[in-house]
């Protein structure tokens, strides 16, 4: 199978491929110190697992699976459910789609779960981490504002706690990090056992 070259980059500068188009992972990623080429894995995310916490592992695991057919190297990947009685909260199809993850989690607590998988010469390894977040309630009104500032597509959950959102948790439990996309101590952990360190370490 012919391989993807990397775009120019050195090989021997790159730490390893990022198997996903989250610029919240790649800035998290990069502010550590880390060297990557960015490889967005296109796979089928139907929610085919019915226990979440497993469910984020495997698509993090086939993310990984996909981006490393296609090149040469380490492939990092990672996917991030929200999660409320059970129920999966995905990103948002559309305003009513959001509206009604907003008033799921609205006034009460809900887990963020991170699933983090990286191929290696060795084989595959992963992870998974659940952080549970205190959520104030949520007007009609401030739903409304909050789809209009454009925050919630695209997010698990419909919200961002590095954006606006944030000033509706009232606290959790677990790693901040992982809310936003990637809990980076586990990260660096899983990264560090085979021996990929930051450059900044």
């Amino acid at each position: 199978m012919s391989r993807i070259p990397s775009d120019g980059v050195d090989p021997a500068h790159v730490d390893f491929h990022l198997a996903s188009a989250s610029p919240r992972r790649r800035e998290l990623l990069s502010r550590a110190g880390y060297r990557f080429v960015v490889r967005p894995a296109d796979i089928d995310e139907t929610a085919d697992i019915d226990d979440p916490d497993v469910l984020v592992v495997a698509l993090a695991e086939r993310k990984a699976a996909a981006v490393a057919a296609v090149v040469d190297g380490p492939v990092l990947a990672a996917d991030t459910l929200v999660e409320v009685d059970g129920e999966v909260l995905g990103k948002p199809a559309d305003e009513a789609d959001a509206r009604r993850m907003l008033r799921a989690v609205s006034g009460r607590a809900h887990r963020v779960l991170s699933g983090v998988a990286l191929v290696h010469a060795g084989g595959l390894i992963s992870l998974g981490t659940a952080t549970t977040v205190y959520m104030d309630p949520w007007s009609d009104d401030d739903i409304a504002a909050y789809w209009a500032s454009g925050e919630p597509q695209g997010k698990a959950g419909a919200y961002a706690i590095q954006g606006r959102a944030g000033d509706w948790v009232r606290r959790i439990e677990g790693s901040y990090t992982g809310v936003v996309g990637l809990p980076m101590a586990e990260t660096r952990e899983l990264l560090g056992s085979v021996g990929i360190g930051a450059a900044c370490a």
